[in-house]
């Protein structure tokens, strides 16, 4: 019955997870990312089938297996992350007329920022896939 019961709050945490890394693509201090690694985790302990499903997703698969196995994304991705955040930091703080939430804003543009740049870089030459026969890798844990 417990067991049971983690299973279930696991799957809906990972639900809530993934809706949450999609509202996350709109809106700037909403991170995409730590989300949906959340819901890798919590799928990865409950449900092999939704698991397999997001590792596999065509705009998140690749990206989730890379970053998972090799702490990295490609050079293009970094770059349209950095452009596509800091637009909606500008954005937001020009609409915004708070200095205090402009400074929390900064401030988390600023970790995603340095989050961001720490990460490896790879080509596309290097991308691995849990769909790659070829790649032999384990399930990330």
């Amino acid at each position: 019955m417990i067991k049971k019961t983690k299973t279930y709050l696991l799957i809906i945490g990972g639900s809530l997870s993934v809706l949450l890394g999609v509202v996350g693509i709109c809106v700037p201090v909403l991170p995409t990312t730590p989300f949906i690694l959340l819901a890798v985790l919590c799928y990865l302990h409950s449900s092999e089938k939704l698991y397999e499903w997001l590792i596999h997703h065509k705009a998140f698969g690749a990206y989730i297996f890379n970053y998972m196995t090799y702490r990295a994304v490609l050079r293009s991705t970094k770059i349209g992350a950095m452009i596509f955040l800091w637009m909606g930091l500008i954005i937001s703080t020009l609409i915004i007329n708070n200095w205090y939430i402009r400074g929390i804003l900064f401030l988390v543009g600023a970790g995603v920022s340095i989050h961001l740049l720490t990460l490896k870089t790879i080509k596309k030459s290097e991308i691995a896939s849990p769909d790659n026969e070829d790649e032999k890798q384990e399930k990330p844990v």
